[in-house]
């Protein structure tokens, strides 16, 4: 009888071993720092009505349109979500939460139905940083604070660049769009497919064209930067004032846009060149109109998303994932009564040492076997219980680094190891 064997699907995979470890190394730091930036967790469900990505993300979007996984259920259209905001701000409004200030962040599996490649999966896993009801710049800035401080606590922050720009306010946006209308129309024989199809559905897009052929035109395209207000200038201005202060290099990028009404000031990215195409790690800014453009009241918002798959892959380059610590001890165990007995023990050890790994071995297995997978697992210390120990209820403890072993009673086996 032939049997299938499964495997995972394309453009999602299985985090294991050392990536693991690092996967949630990366994790708790980055949980630590925001808890000391007073972010509380808030976790929206991965499936969403597809109304509210294709009302937040847009309608003629590439991710709308082409790249997510969305099913029916009974009549009802869902999607397994392609990014965390939308989500975050549909429960904001559900819970009543537009009043006041919040400060936020989720984690988890997103899904896009991208080309996979290496750094992007149809599978990927995002951190989101949110902020609601603070309007002043320097709440931005404090975003980029907190991802600056994350990249030296990770040991990559030689390795990041951080661009930014302004989107201005939605009337110098809407000022600035007409001006690019007219100049891409007025050039529409030099413009590729891809910016053809923005030109009429979301002309900002254009400017964050990959083509080659296209960066001169855009190079000459209008500036959003000739049609700053008053509002728009000192609101990046003091963003500007927070970095050059805390000493973070930074580059001003005109063609770095987002292309929905709803964005406004504040639009910046994290990239590296060490991770070929897939270079941004971190990319976020302000949208202030985004909770009202879903159905809440209208209430000022900034945020961020940090592709954990693509940092720790910079951190995999840099060579910054720390070493998991060894175990502390290997507990063999020989018989049935042992085994009961080294299972409490090595409990009351990891009691007494709780940032520590102890090992217990479970398996009939024969002395020799137990002393190599305890050598295999680096421990420090094997602890052996046997029919001597047993009577004499001391355990054999010996140092696997110098081969050197003393008897200790089971009463101070715990604190044997502090």
């Amino acid at each position: 009888m032939t049997t299938n064997t499964f495997q995972s699907i394309r453009g999602m995979r299985d985090l294991l071993g050392d990536e693991a470890d690092g996967f949630e190394y990366l994790s708790d730091t980055i949980r630590c720092l925001l808890r000391a930036y007073g972010y509380r967790p808030f976790h929206p469900p991965i499936l969403e009505n597809t109304g509210l990505f294709s009302r937040s993300i847009g309608e003629g979007t590439d991710v709308v349109e082409k790249e997510m996984f969305t099913f029916d259920d009974h009549g009802d259209s869902l999607t397994m979500r392609p990014e965390a905001t939308a989500g975050i701000v549909r429960a904001l409004i559900q819970n009543g939460m537009t009043f006041g200030s919040h400060k936020l962040w989720t984690a988890g599996p997103m899904f896009r139905r991208e080309r996979p490649q290496k750094g992007r999966y149809r599978q990927f896993h995002q951190f989101s940083v949110e902020t609601f009801g603070v309007a002043e710049p320097e709440q931005d800035a404090e975003h980029l604070l907190l991802a600056a401080e994350l990249w030296q606590n990770l040991g990559i922050a030689e390795h990041v660049r951080l661009k930014l720009n302004t989107l201005a306010t939605p009337a110098v946006r809407e000022n600035f769009r007409q001006a690019l209308v007219a100049y891409f129309t007025a050039h529409q024989e030099a413009l590729d497919d891809d910016s053809k199809h923005r030109l009429t559905k979301n002309p900002l897009r254009i400017l964050d064209s990959k083509n080659p052929a296209m960066q001169p035109l855009i190079a000459s395209a209008p500036k959003l930067s000739d049609y700053w207000d008053d509002v728009s200038s000192k609101h990046f201005q003091r963003v500007l004032a927070c970095l050059d202060a805390a000493g973070i290099a930074y580059d001003i990028d005109a063609t770095l846009v987002r292309g929905l009404d709803y964005y406004n000031h504040t639009v910046y990215e994290w990239v590296t060149d060490k991770l070929g195409a897939q270079g941004t790690i971190c990319g976020g800014g302000r949208y202030d109109g985004l909770t009202q453009h879903i159905g809440g009241k209208a209430t000022p918002a900034v945020g961020f998303g940090l592709g954990i798959d693509r940092t720790l892959l910079l951190m995999q380059a840099a060579g910054s994932i720390p070493q998991t610590p060894s175990p502390l001890a290997y507990f063999i165990l020989l018989g049935e009564t042992a085994t009961v007995t080294g299972l409490l023990l090595a409990a009351k050890v990891r009691r007494t040492c709780p940032t520590r790994e102890v090992l217990t071995h479970l398996a009939d297995s024969g002395i020799k076997a137990q002393f190599k997978k305890a050598n295999q697992s680096g421990a420090h210390y094997a602890v052996i219980i046997g029919e001597d120990e047993l009577r004499q209820q001391r355990a054999s403890v010996k140092n696997l680094t110098d081969g050197s072993q003393e008897s200790v009673a089971f009463a101070d086996i715990a604190d044997y190891f502090i």
